[in-house]
């Protein structure tokens, strides 16, 4: 394994670092404060093409490599963690479709995906239903030459502006996917708001009452909605939002580090107490760490070796953690100050809480991480 960067990673680092605190960043507050995220920064996702990061070439994408993506998760991680979140439901549907589609699927959705000019979310999660993907009660029949879905899903990100859902539902027992619209007779979105963090990940409700859609709407095969679409997917969303996890604890130091150098107390910058420095020392090397467990999993991606997705858990399960504690150090260092909003650790800190939970809890990577290794060690 390599762990220098090519000289193109190297300028795409660059510049998704400079689109970040110039295009993102001065919304995060905005965007905290509103629960939702500001047209301006919308608008300047699509004009940055990053929508498309993972799709091919062929069909108007960036076709990013896998290392070159997850950095980008991290700079817009930075920047804002709802921002970024975008990046990670709309890249599962982009992936989903792109791996199990049909050609005719692909060609027609994914250059709209890859431009913007649709907004992918990816439906799931119910009211009774997380980690236990299996037991999804959303059903799907047959009548015609169309399928009826009819269910609830909950807690769906971007599911307020998304114009198209790639929603899990049972056909004869068996978990399927299929693409919905926005726009479907049926179909009632709910916004969810007063969220602990990443509040402007526009999180809603979908209630499907007889929701009409063509047969040709069906991803993959019936029956290979979780085991194959959904499985790859929730890879996908599992690796960006390790990187992402770096991104937010990044920002945290920053902070924090900046917070130091000029806070005194009793005559001295915090920076000059060994015991802060321990808290930046520890944030410094965790993230390092976390990092490299990320770039592990990125480059089996590329080399396409099946433990890649051992290490895409590994790497989730450690960065996830990783953040909670820098954010939680970095509310520390500052205080009575990282408890207000004037500062953005604050929000740093409820942000990171969120990333124990989505594609796939803590607890639920613990059973996987261990149930792997005690088939293989």
């Amino acid at each position: 394994m390599n762990f220098h960067f090519t000289e193109g990673q190297i300028t795409a680092q660059t510049q998704f670092k400079l689109f970040s605190d110039e295009k993102i960043a001065p919304y995060a507050q905005q965007h905290d404060e509103e629960e939702q995220l500001c047209d301006q920064v919308l608008q300047s996702m699509r004009e940055s093409d990053y929508l498309g990061s993972m799709i091919p070439k062929q069909y108007g994408g960036m076709e990013l490599d896998t290392i070159t993506i997850g950095l980008l998760n991290e700079e817009i991680g930075r920047g804002c963690a709802s921002v970024r979140s975008l990046l990670t439901v709309h890249g599962m549907v982009a992936l989903g479709i792109m791996r199990w589609g049909t050609e005719t699927q692909r060609a027609y959705w994914l250059p709209r995906l890859a431009k913007g000019d649709t907004i992918g979310a990816f439906g799931l999660t119910e009211p009774n239903v997380g980690s236990d993907a299996k037991s999804v009660s959303t059903t799907a029949s047959v009548e015609d030459d169309t399928y009826i879905l009819n269910g609830v899903k909950k807690w769906i990100t971007m599911g307020q502006i998304a114009d198209v859902f790639l929603i899990m539902a049972q056909l004869d027992g068996k978990p399927t996917a299929f693409l919905m619209e926005r726009n479907c007779p049926g179909l009632t979105i709910k916004p969810m708001r007063g969220l602990l963090g990443a509040r402007a990940s526009m999180i809603a409700e979908l209630n499907m009452e007889n929701c009409r859609i063509p047969v040709d709407n069906i991803i993959g095969s019936p029956g290979t909605g979780l085991s194959h679409v959904a499985l790859s997917c929730l890879d996908y969303g599992r690796y960006t939002v390790s990187w992402g996890a770096i991104g937010t604890a990044q920002a945290c130091l920053e902070s924090s580090v900046d917070y130091v150098r000029k806070r005194k107390q009793f005559g001295r910058p915090l920076r000059d107490y060994q015991l802060i420095q321990k808290m930046i020392t520890e944030m410094i090397v965790n993230i390092k760490a976390s990092r490299l467990l990320c770039l592990k999993a990125g480059y089996l991606k590329d080399e396409g070796d099946p433990d890649s997705i051992m290490d895409t858990w590994t790497a989730k399960y450690f960065s996830s953690i990783m953040v909670n504690k820098v954010a939680s150090d970095a509310v520390q260092i500052h205080g009575a100050n990282g408890c207000s909003s004037d500062y953005p650790v604050e929000r740093y800190f409820r942000d990171a809480r969120i990333n124990e939970i989505i594609e796939g809890t803590t607890q639920m990577h613990e059973i996987l991480i261990s149930t792997h290794g005690f088939r293989t060690i």
